[in-house]
């Protein structure tokens, strides 16, 4: 009898044991999955300066994926589209769930990812796309009484050519590069300045003209445009000519297009024509597809507010949120799962 109880024992203590290791097991798993969803994700999405379409456009953005979403948002003032590429690649923390996105241009991004920009040959931008947003139209700012017809008038005159760590800046090199002007050499003073304080400096007669790329309209051109015509002066942007088009297009193909700025967004004599620019949302190329997914499904949802507040949103569209898909970047995983769904993409 006592044999018999001790082996019972043993028995009920084997069970015991064994129950307690699968309990442990089953709760580890547990607790293991919960902490794989407790990561509350933070996105801080980079813009340009005030005055620019970027800083608007990124704030109206936090604020619909804030609103719409369970991820926490917030935007911030940069220097815009290089400085952008440098807080993805430098600042995400997706293991803290902090995730920076950004509004860029696609030059500075197609140079950031094949490392083919000074501050990046060593590391690359790890960059995907989520949605291309709208174009950017090149404008040479001036007034009419500053002699500035042509790009080559631009020698020995005081220009701003963005700030710096800018896609304006980046986009106005290129360009003074394929006319033949070295901005250390050619001009009589160097400025870079962001959107805001460009219009200022030429409002103040402190420069005589500046590059800024943006959105139509810019609401510091239009400001400073008003502004000049209250004083009796006039705003003149100065034209890119079609060599200039056709030899920038050849030197950087898939980036830029032709583009006009209607005489009428800022009371111009004629119609401009220019280089314009798609501008890409992007994120850190390992953003999590279904945050990717959450971010792009809640923005095409909710674009009726993006367009009231951001003029040149009327031109972020399904259609035209894809159009780099099948170039050099690529495009987030989770923001074509929601493409799919809307029948843009197969």
């Amino acid at each position: 009898m006592l044999k018999a109880l001790s082996k019972t024992a043993l028995y009920v203590v084997i069970a015991v044991i064994v129950i307690a290791i699968i309990a442990g097991f089953v709760a580890y798993n547990q607790l293991a999955g919960q902490a794989g969803q407790s990561i509350k994700y933070k996105v801080v999405i980079a813009t340009g300066g005030v005055g620019g379409v970027y800083y608007y456009y990124g704030a109206t953005v936090a604020g619909i994926i804030s609103n719409y979403t369970d991820i926490s948002a917030t935007s911030i003032q940069t220097a815009a589209s290089i400085d952008n590429l440098l807080l993805i690649r430098d600042k995400t923390d997706l293991a803290n769930g902090v995730i920076y996105c950004a509004a860029v241009l696609p030059d500075s991004a197609y140079l950031a990812y094949t490392g083919q920009h000074d501050r990046f040959k060593n590391a690359t931008a790890p960059i995907s796309i989520l949605w291309a947003m709208y174009p950017n139209y090149l404008h040479i700012v001036t007034t009419a009484d500053k002699g500035i017809k042509t790009l080559q008038d631009l020698k020995g005159k005081r220009v701003s050519t963005g700030a710096p760590g800018s896609g304006t800046e980046v986009e106005a090199l290129l360009l003074l590069r394929i006319i033949g002007i070295d901005p250390s050499k050619d001009f009589s003073k160097w400025e870079r300045l962001g959107a805001e304080e460009s219009a200022n400096a030429l409002r103040d007669g402190t420069i005589d003209a500046y590059f800024w790329s943006g959105g139509v309209p810019t609401g510091s051109v239009l400001e400073l445009s008003k502004t000049l015509a209250q004083r009796g002066q006039k705003i003149y942007l100065v034209p890119v000519t079609d060599d200039v088009i056709s030899e920038f297009s050849k030197r950087y193909p898939g980036i830029a297009a032709p583009g006009t700025i209607p005489k009428n967004i800022y009371g111009t004599d004629s119609d401009i024509q220019t280089l314009s620019f798609w501008n890409m949302f992007v994120c850190h190329k390992d953003t999590p597809p279904d945050v990717a997914y959450k971010i792009t499904k809640a923005v095409f949802e909710h674009l009726d507010l993006l367009q009231k507040a951001v003029a040149p949103a009327k031109d972020t569209t399904p259609q035209n949120a894809v159009k780099y898909i099948g170039g050099t970047i690529p495009y987030n995983e989770g923001a074509l799962k929601y493409y799919r769904e809307i029948g843009v993409v197969k």
